[in-house]
This record gives C-alpha cells, sequence and structure tokens, in this order.
C-alpha cells in the first residue's frame, strides 16, 4: 500500500497593522546598549587611516539628511498650561484613502478621481478628505488651542489606520498641499518638522482609547441623537474637573458606532457639518474658560 504525501497549503499570512514603532525600540534599546558599546570599544581599537574617509561619508551622509528634514509643518507656539484640564478631539471614519491612480499614487478625493472610482465599483460621494482638512483647520486655528486647553487630535480612517496631530501643527491652508502631507503621512507614517527630528504627525497603533487619558469624559456628536442640548450650558458641567475627549465623524454621510463613547448628544436641530460643529464647541469652550 503507498502512503500519501501530505499536501502542502500555502496558508495566508495575516497582515500585521502598521505604525510608527519608534517608542517600541526606544523601550528594547537598554537591553542591546551594552553590546552596541563593546562594538563601539572593538571597532575604535582597530581603527586606522581609513577612519577619517569614513567620517567624512558619515558626515556627507547627515548633512543630506539635514537637507530632507527642511521639508515639514513649521510649528506655532502655544502657551500651554499642564495644570489645566484640557480637550481632545477625535475625528473618525475619515476619508483617506491612498491608490495608484495611473503610475503615481493618490489621495483619492470626488472631483479628481470620480471615473476611476466608478470603475472600481465605488461611489465618489463617500470619498471628501476636504471635511478631515477643513476640521483640522477649524480645531487647530481655534483660540482654544492658541490658549494650551487642547491636549491632542486624533484622526481614524476608513480603512482604520490611526495617526495622531499634535497640537501645535499648522497645517496647511490649500487642500492640495494637504493632500501631499497625508499622502506622505500614511505612506511613511510619520512627517517630522522642519529642520527638527520631532514628529508631528505619526500613525499610532489602535485602539484610541489607549492614547487617551484615564478617567476622561468620552462625548459623541450626531444629529440622529434624541439628546439636544445647549453647548455653552451642557460644557459647563463637564469641562472644569476632567479632560474631556469630543467625538466627531469626518465623512459626508452616515453616523459614527464607537463602543467607547459615553454620551451622544446632538448640538442642533439641523444636520451640521463637521467644521462647523467644532466651531461651535470651540466657542463655547472659549465662554466657559474666559478664552478671549
Amino acid at each position: 500500500m503507498v502512503r500519501p504525501y501530505g499536501i502542502k497549503v500555502n496558508k495566508r499570512k495575516e497582515r500585521k497593522e502598521r505604525y510608527d514603532k519608534e517608542e517600541d525600540e526606544e523601550e528594547e534599546q537598554p537591553k542591546f546598549e551594552q553590546k552596541r558599546k563593546e562594538r563601539v570599544k572593538k571597532a575604535k581599537r582597530e581603527a586606522t587611516s581609513k577612519a577619517e574617509e569614513e567620517d567624512d561619508e558619515e558626515n556627507e551622509i547627515a548633512e543630506e539628511a539635514a537637507d530632507e528634514l527642511d521639508v515639514g509643518i513649521p510649528i506655532v507656539v502655544s502657551d500651554n498650561k499642564k495644570d489645566q484640564t484640557g480637550v481632545i478631539f477625535v475625528l473618525e471614519k475619515a476619508s483617506l484613502e491612498v491608490a495608484k491612480v495611473g503610475k503615481t499614487y493618490q489621495l483619492l478625493n470626488s472631483d479628481d478621481h470620480a471615473n476611476f472610482l466608478r470603475k472600481n465599483g465605488r461611489d465618489p460621494a463617500h470619498y471628501r478628505p476636504d471635511i478631515t482638512h477643513q476640521a483640522l483647520l477649524m480645531i487647530l486655528d481655534s483660540p482654544v488651542n492658541k490658549a494650551g486647553r487642547l491636549k491632542a487630535v486624533y484622526v481614524r480612517t476608513e480603512q482604520g489606520v490611526l495617526f495622531e496631530v499634535k497640537p501645535h501643527v499648522r497645517i496647511p491652508r490649500t487642500y492640495k498641499r494637504f493632500a501631499g502631507i497625508m499622502l506622505q503621512l500614511l505612506q511613511k507614517l510619520s512627517i517630522s518638522a522642519a529642520g527638527k527630528r520631532e514628529k508631528l504627525m505619526r500613525v499610532i497603533k489602535n485602539p484610541v482609547t489607549g492614547h487617551l487619558p484615564p478617567n476622561c469624559r468620552k462625548i459623541g456628536f450626531s444629529y440622529s441623537s434624541e439628546k439636544l442640548v445647549n453647548m455653552q450650558k451642557h460644557l459647563s458641567t463637564v469641562c472644569n474637573e476632567t479632560d474631556t475627549v469630543f467625538v466627531l465623524g469626518a465623512m459626508s454621510h452616515g453616523k459614527i458606532e464607537c463602543d467607547y463613547i459615553d454620551d451622544f448628544v446632538a448640538i442642533s436641530g439641523y444636520p451640521l457639518s463637521a467644521a462647523y460643529c467644532i466651531s461651535r464647541i470651540c466657542e463655547a469652550l472659549s465662554t466657559n474658560w474666559n478664552i478671549i
């Protein structure tokens, strides 16, 4: 009787989440610090006349890297007071998807890629990265941020990619430049400051609750909510004791469904854009905190 051979099946590997792992590497760095010092000492003992040539090459590489870091986002200095309570904004379901159109990768939008999206069986009306652009401008340009009361901004895309935007970032005013920044962020996983190594925007690990402060109150906003509130009066009771997280949708249609939200409220009897909803929140916060 012939023994049957086992049939090998190529198992599909699970796709791991991509995010900026610099912090994880810094935690593991002390383990290899001693080995690194030993290698440095050995290299110094074996150094000869070639060391000078290698130093010149390293200096040239460092200068080239510094020149590349000149391309970034300018920093706006704000008066940050850590002892005060603050707010955090989370933008859910942001339409930020990168695809190869022709020979280049581009950030998909309903105006420039309508034909491409229809050919691939997708609705162009759902591809609105300009909503995220307007929302970020409204948050970062608000007096609440200038006064140092904005702690952080997080954005999660429809594909589940979560990234952080530092409060002192100055977002590009034009959509074309914003699209270029988002394209670079989603491909390289981080954006550094101009002339510095500080990361102003970076892709981080899910879930977003792992990055929120403990005991913070999370408020979601939806036109379909039955709880219609006056924003100024409502925030006067919740924003003075602990940090508050505001969760909004950055999509053209639909409702955010997040299990970590404590309370869903509506601030108007009419549907509002994400940018205008943020403006009403920031205006109420400025009034309650006496930010002029």
